[in-house]
């Protein structure tokens, strides 16, 4: 059974964002809240982590895995951005978006998708992974906590410790999650492409 961590919302208790970040460099599994539900998260490029994550949620090699960063110079050493993308990213991060970009070499293999080498890439509006991030000094390697067979992302910590506790190594309750998904919008080429629509507002990268 997992370890279970309630984190205030808005000040995260250092203490246990210290433990759970532990967690996640001993090659932990997480549930953490975001501004756009619960997402599983763990160390960028631990393989065996990955895995696990992409067995909870039925992950085929073709999923785009996201990079959930601190801030947009992060971004910019694990995807390639040019200024007319900067621009769109900083104002608009940070926010319930998934962006879709080219990966530089930084990005470990296992999380590319096979043919387009694109990564996704997040800056969360929520005290407790910003918290997270600080801490850990990298990217957390992420995916929304979407159960199998349904549309919507987990948002109650104890329902996912009823129903996935089991596999994973730690689940941080910071209250009640936005029910959406992230917008998913991919800025390899302009104009932006919207992949999903979700909490985020998808009016500006419309045409």
């Amino acid at each position: 059974m997992s370890q279970f961590f309630q984190i205030h919302p808005e000040n995260p208790q250092k203490r246990l964002i210290d433990q759970a970040v532990r967690i996640i460099r001993d090659g932990g599994v997480i549930a953490y809240p975001t501004d756009s539900g619960y997402a599983l998260g763990c160390h960028l490029g631990d393989k065996k982590a990955i895995e696990r994550i992409k067995w909870l949620r039925s992950l085929d090699d073709k999923h785009n895995f996201t990079l959930v960063c601190s801030d947009l110079s992060e971004i910019g050493a694990y995807a390639k951005v040019d200024n007319a993308v900067f621009r769109l990213l900083k104002a608009h991060t940070p926010g319930a978006y998934t962006f879709i970009l080219q990966a530089t070499s930084e990005v470990p293999r296992l999380l590319l998708h096979p043919k387009r080498r694109s990564i996704g890439v997040r800056v969360p509006d929520h005290p407790i992974p910003r918290a997270l991030l600080a801490e850990l000094g990298e990217p957390l390697m992420s995916v929304t906590l979407i159960p199998v067979g349904e549309e919507q992302p987990m948002t109650d910590a104890e329902e996912i410790r009823e129903r996935f506790g089991a596999h994973l190594d730690l689940v941080v309750d910071g209250g009640a999650c936005h029910l959406e998904p992230t917008s998913v919008i991919d800025l390899r080429e302009l104009p932006p492409q919207i992949v999903r629509e979700g909490r985020g507002d998808i009016a500006p990268f419309q045409e």
